[in-house]
């Protein structure tokens, strides 16, 4: 089954304005999918190139127009899906908007070291850039809560990714492996060199029975048998590769405030959930709150991000043990939400009395759908 992607539509505005659109995203979200479905209207008019492939890699690396238009013929509109495979994809990517401007370029990657780090310069000004997460509840559910609340124990099991969101729970099984083995370490390992995929999977084991938690580098080190210059580079291509991603701690009152803290968090809780190979249901589960945490926290950042709402985000915590889960700075103000998946005592008053010009928003089962959609 196909899910109409939110920013599909925001992506076909922005068509032929002349700027280069970059889909960024993690391997195995529906990128290639939502590309082509992009390019569909266009018919003989579109050219599909996919730059894994080698003789792909020499026509547009050659750095002569001729050979590049020859290449992509009578194309109205080019996909170059997984550009960051592309040496000097910058500079191929500036060399087609400034030679051919009629040509609308789509390109997609599934890891930002590679391709953000090798655009930015050459594309300023040129480029359009939108990101695709996993499913969000929006997509998969539409305007139907119903179908969204029948199934949202299994989003917490198995994740949204789009091949595994309408399997039964053995075939989502089956294909979350596909994805954790296959593809999730791909990018990671073939940037630099880097030669050590047990220490990646066992990071990201051990990221896997934090969520929630405060994570330290000096607790990792003694934990992986490492050293902190290599945990903090594995931590920085895990999360430019779209596995994990960070909060930082707000701290605008340091005497009380713990500060210079993160928390890591799952892009997708399937791949979170393959990683420690537990997908029984919540109910059975000693971690259901932190399954809860993540599936929040991550849906509520799709949300903004697929809709177009701009945010800094944060965790609170205080000396004394005050915490709140995900703060949304916004329009110079905090919105505060804090996750129940069962009965907890709120400790929101401490954070509103010390930033009272702020929103207080508690998540929970029951009131889930209106809280992070809105």
């Amino acid at each position: 089954m196909y899910y109409k992607r939110i920013i599909q539509e925001k992506i076909e505005k922005e068509l032929f304005s002349g700027k280069v659109i970059i889909i960024y995203g993690p391997r195995r979200v529906g990128k290639t999918t939502l590309a082509k479905k992009i390019l569909e209207p266009f018919g003989q008019d579109g050219f599909y190139v996919n730059c894994e492939i080698a003789p792909n890699l020499a026509a547009l690396t050659s750095g002569d127009p001729r050979l590049i238009k020859d290449f992509l013929g009578g194309a109205k509109i080019a996909v170059l899906d997984e550009a960051q495979k592309v040496p000097q994809i910058g500079a191929a990517l500036k060399l087609m908007a400034d030679t051919f401007p009629e040509i609308q370029i789509v390109a997609t990657g599934s890891s930002s070291f590679d391709l953000a780090q090798k655009v930015s310069e050459p594309l300023t000004g040129r480029a359009r850039r939108f990101f695709l997460y996993p499913l969000d509840l929006q997509e998969i559910a539409g305007k139907n809560r119903f179908s969204a609340d029948s199934r949202l124990e299994k989003f917490l099991c198995f994740g949204t990714y789009p091949a595994v969101v309408d399997k039964d729970d053995r075939h989502a099984e089956i294909e979350l492996a596909e994805i954790a083995e296959n593809y999730l370490y791909r990018d990671v390992l073939s940037f630099e060199s880097l030669r050590k995929p047990e220490l990646v999977k066992n990071l990201l084991r051990a990221l896997a029975l934090q969520v929630g938690g405060e994570v330290s580098t000096n607790e990792l080190v003694d934990l992986l048998k490492s050293n902190a210059r290599t945990i903090n580079r594995y931590l920085q291509l895990l999360e430019e590769s779209f596995v994990i991603f960070r909060l930082p701690s707000l701290s605008r009152n340091p005497r009380e405030e713990i500060t210079k803290s993160r928390k890591f968090y799952f892009y997708d809780l399937g791949i979170r959930n393959y990683l420690i190979q537990n997908y029984n249901s919540p109910q059975l589960r000693q971690d259901a709150g932190a399954l809860w945490e993540n599936f929040c926290v991550a849906e509520r950042m799709r949300h903004n991000a697929n809709n177009g709402i701009g945010a800094n985000y944060y965790f609170w915590r205080t000396y004394d043990q005050k915490e709140i889960d995900l703060i949304e700075e916004r329009g110079g103000k905090f919105l505060a939400f804090e996750f129940k998946w069962g009965q907890a005592k709120s400790t929101a008053k401490k954070f509103l009395a010390t930033y009272p010009n702020s929103e207080f928003v508690p998540v929970n089962r029951q009131n889930y759908w209106d809280a992070l959609l809105n």
